[in-house]
């Protein structure tokens, strides 16, 4: 029987094997070939390195994710600055032109991370930014609800690689445990574009009347405009992969490409696709789990990023009062975004803040359907925000670390998002005109999904902690009998591997 002091000495020379492996040639990277060895990096060298990373890559891609959700939600803005009134917009036509935007990002979501890898990202990347910039112009050019119609469409197709491809992405350049709080920094960028728009809706409501134009066609117009001007410096800043990165020194980046390869030494990671990646993806239990835990926190975020300036107008301001106050609660959920992410990635832990984050979302839900007055529901609505904003890095990160195999990971993540993003065509229909001032049937409805999260969230861990239980034994039962490991069939069975731990 192998004692309890030899067992974790002897599974990492099992894991060392495998990384010997990697190293050796069997699994690469692609691009790696003739790096020199990885060199030993002090804890501080290894973090300005990651700082180097970051300083590189993170403004970039949060200024492009921002301007992307300016472009999607500044519609909410627009809407109590004119252009429901000049478009003749009746019933739940507004609603419509919300939902079909997420018709063609959840399609072509899913297929976008296999683009990504045969387009290059410094190329997919900037493209599409352009081009829904492009789209996000002819937004200001529209004279009827048929054509809002149709230039939501394409909005939403344009878009569509943008988050899981940046998702993706980052999984390529950064390790498990530092993984959240880099989703938490371009994510936060969203959310920054929620207080934002607002800003900027108040400041070009005042370019009304200019070019016979109201000040609903300018917001489209002018952020439309920014965003090809980002996609196209864009293509001067993003780099491909580590491999291939000329800002590092060969040296620095054979040991980002050996720290992922030790990230996901107990399973390996390979570079060829195949079919059965896919399939892994799409059979594999936590990503069901995950995109349901998707769907509880997705609906209150678009609820309250598509409805905020109507909910708040509703409480008697008059439109541009209510394009500013659209602006502190973003505020706050930026800041609870960057504490999450850091305690998170300290902890290595991922679920205690979705739980808090669904809990602070029930608060603010519950605080609006109470009868109190307008000043306190405007103040519940900065628990709606905060909680359903700070929750979603987590979720993208939570999966991100539990799917191994970058095909697998890959095509896992953008399913989640693609069939996640579904959400948004709930939350665009559940704010409906009859339910206004109150909305008391739309607020029930958002507290409905958001108990789907808690029950789902505790589910989904429950059964994480049993797995890990289960492989810790067979691992010990397996060296007990002195079973050796064969790197490649732990290769194949990726996070299904005895040696993968699942991240709680």
């Amino acid at each position: 029987m192998i004692r309890e002091k030899d067992y974790d000495t002897k599974l990492d020379g099992v894991l060392a094997q495998v990384v010997s492996d990697h190293d050796s040639g069997s699994f690469n990277f692609a691009g790696e070939s003739g790096l020199p060895p990885p060199p030993e990096l002090t804890p501080e060298q290894e973090r300005r390195l990651w700082r180097k990373i970051d300083i590189r890559l993170l403004p970039m891609l949060g200024l492009m994710y921002l301007m992307s959700y300016l472009d999607r939600g500044n519609i909410a803005n627009a809407r109590i600055d004119g252009l429901e009134t000049q478009l003749g917009l009746t019933g739940n036509q507004f609603n419509t032109a919300l939902t079909v935007w997420f018709v063609p990002y959840c399609v072509f979501e899913c297929a976008a991370n296999l683009v990504l890898k045969k387009f290059r990202p410094s190329k997919w990347l900037p493209g599409i930014t352009v081009a829904w910039g492009l789209v996000a112009v002819t937004m200001g050019l529209v004279k009827n609800y048929e054509q809002l119609i149709t230039v939501r469409f394409f909005l939403g197709l344009t878009e569509a690689g943008l988050f899981p491809g940046m998702a993706y992405y980052l999984t390529i350049w950064y390790p498990r445990d530092k993984l959240q709080s880099r989703v938490g920094i371009f994510f936060g960028s969203a959310t920054l574009a929620g207080a934002f728009s607002g800003l900027f809706a108040y400041w070009i409501g005042f370019m009304s009347g200019v070019g016979g134009r109201l000040g609903w066609a300018w917001i489209f117009i002018i952020e439309g405009a920014a965003t090809i001007l980002v996609g196209l410096v864009a293509f001067l800043v993003l780099v491909d992969f580590p491999a291939t990165a000329r800002f590092l020194t060969p040296e620095e980046r054979s040991f980002v490409i050996h720290k992922q390869k030790m990230e996901y030494s107990n399973v390996g990671e390979e570079e060829h696709f195949e079919f059965r990646h896919i399939w892994a993806a799409i059979t594999d239990w936590q990503l069901w789990a995950h995109v349901l835990i998707f769907w509880s926190i997705g609906t209150p975020l678009y609820g309250i990023a598509f409805f905020l300036p109507t909910i708040i107008n509703s409480f008697g301001y008059t439109v541009s009062v209510s394009q500013l106050l659209t602006i502190p609660p973003y505020l706050v959920a930026t800041i609870l975004i960057y504490v999450w992410g850091y305690l998170s990635e300290k902890r290595k832990i991922r679920s205690p803040f979705l739980f808090a984050s669904l809990a602070f979302s029930l608060i603010g839900l519950a605080i609006n359907i109470s009868d109190v007055s307008d000043g306190v529901k405007y103040f519940g609505t900065y628990w709606i925000v905060a909680g359903a904003a700070a929750a979603f890095p987590g979720i993208i990160a939570w999966l991100g670390n539990n799917l191994a195999g970058q095909y697998k990971r890959g095509t896992g993540m953008a399913i989640q998002l693609g069939l996640g993003n579904i959400s948004g065509t709930f939350a665009s229909n559940i704010y409906r005109n009859q339910d206004a001032p109150k909305f008391i049937f739309s607020h029930s409805i958002m507290i409905m999904f958001t108990g789907v999260g808690f029950i789902t969230v505790a589910v989904t861990t429950y059964v994480y902690k049993i797995i890990n239980r289960r492989r810790e034994r067979t691992l010990r039962e397996m060296l007990d009998r002195g079973e050796k490991l064969k790197p490649e069939e732990i290769r194949k069975l990726g996070d299904k591997s005895p040696t993968f731990r699942y991240m709680i």
